[in-house]
Order: C-alpha cells, then structure tokens, then sequence
C-alpha cells in the first residue's frame, strides 16, 4: 500500500503521524505527571492543616467547655475545601471520603482518570487531651480541585493541541502541494516528449532543485528535438545523395559505356566486313582488332573504377592494407604521371569492418578529387593512430587518414561536392572528424575515423 501511495500523500501521512504522536506524547507526560503532582498536593495541604489544627487546639484546655469549643472548631474547619477533617469517633463512623463531589462530578472528571492518578487518600490524626481525655481530629486529604484542573488542562492540551496540529497539518499540506506541482507538470512534459513532441516547455518554478530540473528538461527537449531534426535532415540528405550517387554512376555508365560501345560496334562491323572480302586486308584486320583490344582494356578500367566505388574489391578477403593497394595500382595506372606515396603506419593495430571502409572511401574520395580537379603531380597517403579529438568521451581508438597533394587548392567560395559532404556526414555519424585545408600548397584533407564502432 505504501508503495503505491504518492510523494504527496506519502509526506502529508507522516506528517500527521508525527503531529498525532507529538500529541500524544504530551497528554501521556500530563497524565504520568498527575500522580506525583497529587500527591504532593495531598501532602503538602495535609501538613498545612495539620499545622493549622494544632495551633488552634492548642489553648482548648483553657476554654470553659473544651467539647463544645471542639465541636465548634471542628464545624467551622469542614468548610475547608480541599481537606476534610473530623473528630475520631465520626471519622470511624462515617464512610469512606468520597473524592467526587458536586463541583467535580460538574467538571466531568471520568472515574477511571481519578482511579489511575489518585487511587487513594491521604490521612493524618491530630492528638487531642481534653481534661485528661484522649481524642483526635482526623484531617484527610480531598484533591477534587486538583484533579478537575488537571483533566482541564489535558482537554485544553487536547483541543488547543488538535488545533494547531491541524492548523500546521493543513499549512503543510498546502506548501508541499505547491512544491511538488512542478512535479505533475514534469511528468506531462516527460509524457510529451516520450510521444516525440519535443517542443514541449515548463515553466522554471517551484523549489530552486525543481525549477533547475525543469529549466534542464527543456535544454533536454530542445536538444533532443535538434537531434531528432539532424537525424531527419541526415537521412533525407543521404537518400538524396544516394539519388545523385546513382544518377551520376548512370550518367558515366552512359558517358562511358556509350562511347566505347559505339567505338567496339563501329570496329566489329568492320572486320565483319573485311571478313566478306576475298582477299582480306591484314592491316585493316589488325588495325581494327588493336582498336578493339584498347577499347575493352578502357571499358575494364572503367568497370573497375564503378565497381570501386560501389563496393571495394577485396576489402573484406585481404584487409585493408591491400585493397588500398590495389586502388592505387589502379589510379597509377591510370594517371602514371603522378606520383602517388603511401605510409600505413605497423602500429595502427586491428580495425573494425566499418573503419576500413571509412578508411577506404575517404581516401578514395580524396584521391579521386585529387585527379579529377587538383592537376597535381604529386599525392601523399598516409594513415597512422591518433589521439582522441578534444572533448571526446569514451575510451576509443582513431586513426589519423591524410591526403595531400601539390595541386591548384581549392577556391575561396568553393563548396564541397557530394562525395566530400557525404564523407563527412559518415564520419560524424561514427563519432569522428574531417577537415579539408586549402592552400598555395595544394590540399589537405584530414580525417579522424574510430577505428572500432562503440
């Protein structure tokens, strides 16, 4: 049951548990102070009136008729409130002193409460000698206004005490109630943002904790929302550049393919028609055949360069350090009149399917920028351990790729193309860094790849 109560009323129940026992912890120390208090008082007005009888009785002798004198006292001390006091022979006569009078049974004192604190009186007898006889006033105790003002005081302790534990109570209950609202409107706004409605926002209010949490739910949200926005524009971007990346491949297939084709048809029908000749021209023959041999060598460098950059050749059989090998085989070939350097550093260790494919694209990209814009002649590759980037958490391995080259640079208003931005975006997405520095120098293009995914 406990657990399924709210902070609220989790708080207001022990505070009324605290209040109702605070109150009840001061009637129980009224109450066990009662009887001692009583006593006291039986004891303290005993004596008194003792004091008070042996002073009077003292000159009774002297008196012309001592009994009468006696009885006189005797009726004039009974209007004494809280004693009474009687001659000997009465007080043998009489019944016990019976404690609840008019004026207590008028106060409303419940026998039990005067049973538990005064369960007895208290009696003394004053010796008298009247002409040689003995005799003695009886003085007992009767703390009937004691006990009343004691039951008063518990009622008014009960009452005033109920009051102002309710009062506190209802105070209380009030304050937490506005303390904890920010809470309800926490959890709405928690709600919100679990349905993916991230422009919900909370007014800071309440406690300065609650109306820190409240000012950092919304930080929350607002970054989530961002995120959430990033991812749509990152997909919707990468759909696109899938779009351009096939129409671009179409566009070479058909630029490329197209050509050569034409050139292989235009060769075939003609050896076709030497072939119908009767006496065949072995020059033309040859001529044709080398003219085709060159066109299928073209149209298989073509086809390794699409098949590249769709999936590379070999990655996953023979590592990385070979396929990009065989990429810049492919590239010297190619372009042999530029000088290509490679450095893969030994110490870069094992790394995961995904970072050598990143590995691979950026210096694909690079190199395929290089020899498409930068008319350099030289092209520096290198790929070595790094250090974490700044302000990056986890403890994760990166490798540093590095393309380099002493072309033209690129110009100050210049945008990346479609590989670069999409490179980018991939590596960002792995928790990494790309730069692209341009200069008199050529370009520079730098990129900090995880080497294991998290």
């Amino acid at each position: 049951m406990w657990q399924r109560l709210s902070l609220r009323s989790r708080i207001n129940l022990l505070l009324a548990l605290v209040l109702t026992l605070g109150l009840a912890v001061n009637v129980a120390r009224l109450v066990l102070e009662a009887g001692p208090r009583i006593q006291a008082e039986d004891q303290s007005v005993t004596r008194l009136a003792r004091e008070f009888v042996e002073t009077i009785v003292g000159g009774l002798s002297e008196a012309p008729d001592p009994e009468a004198r006696l009885d006189q006292i005797v009726g004039d001390l009974k209007r004494l409130r809280h004693v009474s006091i009687m001659r000997l022979s009465e007080a043998s006569a009489a019944a016990p002193v019976d404690t609840h009078d008019e004026d207590d049974e008028a106060r409303s004192v419940p026998a039990w409460f005067t049973a538990f604190i005064h369960p007895g009186t208290t009696s003394v007898s004053v010796p008298i000698s009247i002409r040689g006889q003995s005799t003695a006033l009886v003085i007992t105790s009767i703390p009937n206004d004691e006990i009343a003002e004691i039951w008063d005081g518990i009622l008014t302790q009960l009452e005033v005490g109920s009051a102002v534990a309710l009062a506190l109570f209802l105070i209380t209950m009030t304050v937490v109630g506005r303390a904890l609202a920010p809470l309800q409107a926490l959890s709405h706004a928690m709600t919100e943002i679990e349905a993916g409605s991230y422009s919900a926002y909370i007014r800071p209010f309440g406690a300065p904790e609650l109306a820190a949490i409240c000012s950092k739910l919304n930080h929350l949200a607002a970054t989530l929302g961002e995120v959430v926005e990033e991812k749509r524009q990152l997909a919707e971007r990468a759909i696109s550049l899938q779009d351009l990346e096939r129409e671009e491949i179409a566009r070479e297939l058909h630029d490329e393919f197209g050509p050569y084709l034409f050139a292989l048809r235009v060769h075939a029908a003609a050896l076709m028609r030497l072939g119908k000749t009767s006496a065949p021209d072995a020059d033309g023959v040859h001529k044709h055949g080398s003219a085709i041999l060159e066109q299928v060598h073209a149209l298989q460098q073509f086809t390794r360069r699409i098949l590249e950059r769709l999936r590379p050749v070999g990655l996953a059989e023979l590592g990385l350090r070979e396929a990009l090998g065989a990429l810049l085989r492919l590239w010297n070939e190619s372009h042999p009149d530029v000088e290509i350097e490679t450095t893969i550093s030994n110490s870069l260790g094992e790394t995961g399917e995904t970072a050598e494919l990143t590995i691979y694209r950026v210096v694909q990209e690079a190199l395929t920028n290089v020899f498409r814009h930068a008319r350099a002649t030289a092209v520096n590759v290198s790929i070595e351990p790094a250090q974490p980037p700044a302000g990056t958490k986890g403890n994760r391995d990166y490798a540093l790729v590095r393309v380099c080259d002493n072309g033209r640079g690129l110009k100050p208003d210049q945008k990346f193309g479609l590989g670069l931005t999409g490179m980018r975006e991939r590596i960002l997405a792995l928790g990494g860094t790309l730069t692209v520095a341009s200069g008199e120098g050529g370009v520079i293009i730098e990129a900090m790849v995880p080497t294991h995914a998290l």
